[in-house]
This record gives structure tokens, C-alpha cells and sequence, in this order.
């Protein structure tokens, strides 16, 4: 007898604390679009994803200049991503990789545009 009081109220209890849950979580989204946080952190989260890497910095990250020939560049590519490979961090390795690719469309660039 003891026991099916408890499972009752155990069951009781538990529809009671999710249909509190429910309700604290509806008002919690209807406060956040009062306020304009769920409009805010959308557009934070697409400005960070819209960032593209600009030229300047990508030549910092690969530690060359402007003078420098595609070759050169892809030695330094080449080698700060193999050290960040076997010992380093996948964040910088995966910023090698995106200077290189920014810079990669700046040389392809300005090869199309001495051929033409």
C-alpha cells in the first residue's frame, strides 16, 4: 500500500515539475523576444560566421610580406600547419589553413589580371 501512495506521488510530482518547466521556459523565450537578446544573439552569431580574413592578416599569421612569391608562401603554409599538426593547437592549424586560402584567391588574382 505504501508503495503505490509513493509511486503516486512520485508520478504526481513529475507531471508537475514538467508542466512547471514548460511554463518557465515559454516565459523565458516571450522575456527574450521582448527584449530583442534572441534577435541580438542571432545576428552576433552571423557577423562572426560572415567574417572573412582580410589580406594584412593573413600575412601575419603565415609571417610574410607582400613581397613574397606564391612559393615562399606555401612553404610557410606548409610548415606551421605540419607543426601545428603533431604537436600544436587544431585553432591555429586551422588558421594556417585560412590564411593560406585567402591568400591563395589574392595571388590567383592578380594572375588573372597580368594575363589579361
Amino acid at each position: 500500500m505504501a508503495a503505490k501512495i509513493l509511486a503516486n506521488l512520485i508520478v504526481m510530482g513529475s507531471g508537475i515539475l514538467a508542466r512547471a518547466f514548460v511554463q518557465a521556459y515559454r516565459q523565458a523565450l516571450a522575456n527574450a523576444s521582448k527584449s530583442g537578446v534572441a534577435q541580438e544573439t542571432l545576428q552576433n552569431a552571423v557577423s562572426r560566421a560572415s567574417k572573412v580574413m582580410t589580406e594584412q592578416e593573413a600575412r601575419q599569421i603565415l609571417g610574410i610580406t607582400e613581397q613574397s612569391t606564391w612559393e615562399e608562401i606555401l612553404q610557410k603554409y606548409e610548415n606551421l600547419f605540419e607543426r601545428n599538426a603533431k604537436n600544436g593547437s587544431f585553432y591555429l592549424q586551422s588558421k594556417v589553413h585560412r590564411a593560406k586560402e585567402c591568400l591563395e584567391n589574392v595571388y590567383q588574382g592578380k594572375e588573372q589580371g597580368n594575363a589579361g
